[in-house]
């Protein structure tokens, strides 16, 4: 049977609001659309991927074998991935770059009643139509609502697999429902902060500062925590600081230097805790694609020790 796109809805995660193409195709967004807005007055660069896949997921339980859908790709970074997850096993990976702008991707599944997840392109553009399953299907039930803030690691580019992002990764553990508001290139910024009405988590997780631990002023931090603890009141909020900046060894004490002056920003605020993120991958480069952006091992170590953290935190 082929779903339309308001049943396709129940089954997509990771997205604020929904439109539909003129050619009826889904596309979905992570933002409202005055932040979209926003990205488009401000860098074509940060407009272009704010609207990209970013953790969004079709997630369901089936005793289907056989599912497909229509894909079009408006836009893409890195080239990463289409991929099938059943039952926590990763099952079949379609990359970007082995496929046309325009087609159909179809995944055969095991037999049996399993849990699907289908990760969409995190670092690409992609709508989709027309999905076929051949039995019928229960939307995943997801637990707290988790907004997650970031720069390009957060958004995925680095392990070049959309399931394998450090976000992916944990949140196969974690089970939230999140909306993944990672952008490459972003800093911290308080005019991205808006009100998404209708919209209100349960958490927040910022790792933000790795494009901008080199300034003198740390203003902007400032005011970006106080309009985001002002916007969001007593929910909490987890700070993860940068990694690591293997591609710049002698700007380490001017990161660690960055890291010291946030944790004293961040501990002005009960409802926002922090984590070390020194602490979260090895700083060696077989954990990085580029001694900046973690690789598919580093992304998994990663995401396991997040929850570790977050775990040990309560958070």
């Amino acid at each position: 049977m082929i779903i339309n796109n308001e049943q396709l809805k129940k089954i997509y995660f990771g997205a604020y609001l929904f439109e539909e193409t003129d050619d009826g195709y889904l596309q979905s967004f992570q933002y409202n659309k005055a932040q979209t807005a926003y990205f488009k007055k401000t860098s074509d660069f940060f407009y272009d991927r704010c609207m990209a896949g970013s953790a969004k997921t079709l997630e369901f339980t089936t005793e289907a074998v056989k599912i497909s859908f229509e894909y079009k790709i408006i836009w893409a970074g890195s080239q990463d991935s289409f991929e099938l997850c059943e039952d926590g096993l990763i099952t079949d990976i379609v990359y970007v770059k082995d496929i046309k702008e325009k087609g159909k991707i179809s995944f055969s599944l095991e037999d049996g009643k399993k849990n699907v997840i289908i990760y969409l392109p995190a670092d690409a553009t992609v709508v989709i139509k027309n999905f076929e399953i051949d039995k019928d299907f229960v939307p995943a039930k997801k637990g707290e609502k988790v907004l997650w803030i970031g720069d390009s690691i957060t958004q995925g580019f680095g392990p070049l697999r959309s399931a394998q992002t450090y976000v992916s990764v944990a949140n196969r553990l974690l089970g939230y429902e999140i909306i993944n508001q990672g952008i490459g290139g972003y800093v911290y910024d308080k005019k991205s902060l808006m009100k998404m009405e209708g919209y209100t988590p349960d958490k927040i997780i910022v790792a933000l500062g790795t494009n901008q631990y080199g300034t003198e002023s740390m203003q902007d931090i400032e005011e970006y925590y106080e309009e985001l603890t002002k916007l969001y009141k007593d929910i909490p909020v987890l700070c993860i600081t940068p990694l690591w900046r293997g591609d710049n060894v002698e700007g380490i004490p001017t990161l660690i230097r960055f890291c010291t002056r946030l944790k004293s920003i961040v501990k002005k605020y009960k409802s926002v805790t922090m984590v070390d993120g020194f602490k979260l991958v090895p700083h060696l480069p077989e954990y990085f694609l580029d001694n900046l952006h973690p690789n598919q091992l580093g992304a998994e170590v990663y995401g396991r020790n997040l929850v570790k953290a977050i775990e040990e935190l309560g958070f």
